[in-house]
């Protein structure tokens, strides 16, 4: 349920099924469409459920039942857009995109340019508004103009080209890499192997029911395998060309803004708070706890064997004391797994490498048998290498830093390994108290948090364990099970007000006011949350926004350290956050006396504004610490 906010151009390739976000209680609008019921959150949205025949695998390429299939979804949709007044422009895009794909599957082409619109209307980032509805207009051009395969793509690519290449290219550039990233990758068995890995044991053990999340997924994954798989080769070559033509060197802002410390400071203690380290690299910066020593023994009774450097966890919320986690169950080999995952961040940001080359040339001959693997081994990669990585952005540029692991283990299967419950939420929110009061007793001062759950993660979670018999009871114990966690760790992190909580926003690219998450979800005086601009500080893709993520640092291909001494830049929030740990460290060092506020107060003011984005701020670590006062 919980993941690490990283590699998002990584686990993009897993997320197939679009799982619509919790969403917290909002002011009623100023005016109520009349006879509409308002949605202030996502339990005032009805859940639909659908019946499916067979394997997941198989309907999605099936003919009469799936077209049944669809035209129910239309109808759930279109129903509940009829009756309830949505405020959320996230879940109208969602709506509004899904209907997009219906109809598109059931050939009513000519209503698809409103749908654009509506989607257009309600999207907030203007990158995404210019480039809303090209490819799908251009495919209905080369759909009206008729003809073989090959005239068809002819013209979609014509047709694409003439739409997107007079686009502002400075604001579009991302979304071009991104999209034409996810095309070089695709293919026929990818996609059904992501059914075959993740939705088939999903409707064996439902025995066939689907809710509206999963079922829109299986809509997107037909649309995929219908009609997007035939203008894979136009996507490449049309975004290709134009981002060949418009190349241009990255300015690097950030970088002239980065501070090493050289004078005499004083340690600071730092929790990173993430799938482990490999505290090798990290020998000469590492927190020491002086009561305890590498003997297999709990030598200061606190229930934490050989925590001489930190303290972990297993999936099961038992103590362990290994720091880093451990690689166990690779089904490929582990250079491999690091280069494909290194290839594939590459991909989405338009670097050609040697690694993006031998991802592409492992993708084409990957069979949609060995898709479940490959993505269970991406994911076991990610929680191996991201404590680390996440590490290594904290410390850089401090010898005072002093880091303290605490490792939290993610699970990376397909299908869950644990069935959430009370029971395992209460062992949960007792390892967020023994962590915090761990932290406590050590004198962390700044803790880094690059992970993240939310509601919908645990509601998703039960029904792929095949838990409750209806949506409604699955969704009243997802309420129960999350709000333990949630709770327990907003008491823990609330107890501890000399201690600062720096979390990663996340990667959905939406705005997270009304997204029941945490941590990033939660507001306390001693915790900022950290979005994520590029080096030339503009807001990424992915980012995540909103009221409460006012402050962004760099977390696009960041370069740091991995297991084994080695290096990778990688992107994400999860690399934004630590910029701004890093910074905080680096002003306790210089002043130790100043408190939590002090120290949030004078990274805040010292941020710069950002550009066409009000109440958002990147943070400025060269001004920061020049306005540090001397203790």
């Amino acid at each position: 349920m919980l993941k690490p906010i990283a590699f998002v151009l990584v686990a993009g390739l897993s997320v197939a099924l679009p799982v619509a976000e919790a969403r917290q209680p909002q002011p009623a609008p100023a005016s109520q469409p009349a006879g509409k019921i308002p949605v202030r959150s996502a339990a005032d949205l009805p859940t639909h459920t659908y019946t499916i025949e067979g394997k997941a695998s198989e309907f999605v390429q099936s003919d009469a039942p799936f077209k049944a299939f669809i035209q129910q979804v239309r109808t759930n949709l279109e129903g509940d857009l009829a009756k309830y007044d949505i405020q959320d422009k996230a879940t109208l895009q969602q709506y509004y995109s899904q209907l997009m794909a219906v109809a598109l599957l059931q050939g009513r082409d000519a209503e698809i340019p409103a749908m654009i619109e509506k989607i257009r209307e309600v999207e907030g980032k203007e990158s995404k508004k210019l480039m809303t509805g090209q490819t799908m207009m251009s495919y209905l051009a080369a759909r009206k103009a008729g003809g073989d395969d090959a005239a068809r793509l002819a013209t979609f690519k014509k047709e694409l080209m003439q739409r997107v290449a007079p686009l502002p290219i400075d604001k579009v550039r991302e979304e071009l890499a991104s999209a034409r990233g996810r095309a070089q990758m695709m293919s026929r068995d990818l996609i059904l192997g992501q059914v075959k890995s993740g939705l088939d044991p999903v409707v064996e053990q439902s025995k066939g029911v689907l809710t509206g999340d999963l079922a829109g997924g299986l809509v997107s994954l037909r649309l995929a395998l219908d009609h997007m798989l035939q203008l894979q080769p136009g996507i490449v070559e049309v975004y290709g060309a134009i981002l060949d033509a418009n190349k241009v060197e990255r300015k690097d802002l950030w970088s002239p803004m980065q501070v090493t410390l050289t004078e005499a400071a004083a340690p600071v203690v730092v929790a990173i708070w993430d799938s482990g380290v490999d505290t090798a690299i990290f020998s000469d910066r590492l927190f020491t706890n002086t009561k305890e020593t590498l003997n297999g023994k709990d030598d200061d009774g606190n229930g934490f064997v050989d925590d001489v450097h930190g303290i972990a966890f297993d999936l099961w919320n038992n103590p362990t004391p290994e720091l880093l986690h451990p690689v166990t169950d690779l089904k490929n080999d582990r250079a491999l797994v690091e280069s494909y995952t290194k290839g594939l961040m590459d991909l989405q940001a338009n670097v050609d490498s040697q690694d993006s080359q031998k991802l592409r040339q492992y993708l084409s001959g990957l069979k949609a048998e060995q898709v479940g693997d490959f993505l269970e081994d991406l994911g076991l990669y990610g929680n191996v290498m991201h404590g680390t990585h996440v590490a290594g952005i904290t410390a850089a540029g401090n010898p005072f830093v002093r880091l303290l692991p605490v490792r939290v283990t993610f699970d990376y299967k397909q299908i869950p390994q644990i069935t959430p419950s009370v029971e395992e939420a209460k062992k949960m929110a007792r390892t967020y108290e023994q962590t915090v009061a761990y932290m406590k007793q050590h004198g962390v001062r700044v803790v880094n948090m690059s992970w993240g759950g939310g509601l919908k993660d645990v509601e998703s979670s039960l029904e792929m364990k095949g838990v409750g018999s209806t949506p409604e009871e699955r969704a009243k114990l997802a309420r129960e099970i999350f709000d333990i966690g949630k709770n327990a760790l907003r008491d823990a992190m609330a107890s501890a007000p000399d201690i600062l909580f720096v979390a990663a926003a996340g990667n959905s690219d939406n705005d997270n006011t009304f997204a029941d998450l945490i941590p990033s979800g939660l507001v306390l005086p001693n915790m900022i949350t950290i979005g994520a601009v590029d080096s030339a500080l503009k807001p990424t893709g992915f980012t995540t926004f909103g009221k409460n993520v006012k402050l962004y640092a760099n977390g696009f291909e960041v370069d740091s350290d991995i297991p084994g001494g080695r290096r990778m830049k990688a992107s994400g929030t999860s690399m934004a956050a630590p910029q701004v740990a890093n910074l905080a460290a680096k002003v306790l060092a210089k002043n130790p006396k100043l408190t939590t506020a002090q120290v949030i107060e004078l990274i805040t003011k010292n941020a710069s504004p950002m550009p066409g984005y009000e109440g958002r701020y990147v943070v400025n670590p060269k001004k920061t610490l020049d306005a540090t006062p001397k203790p």
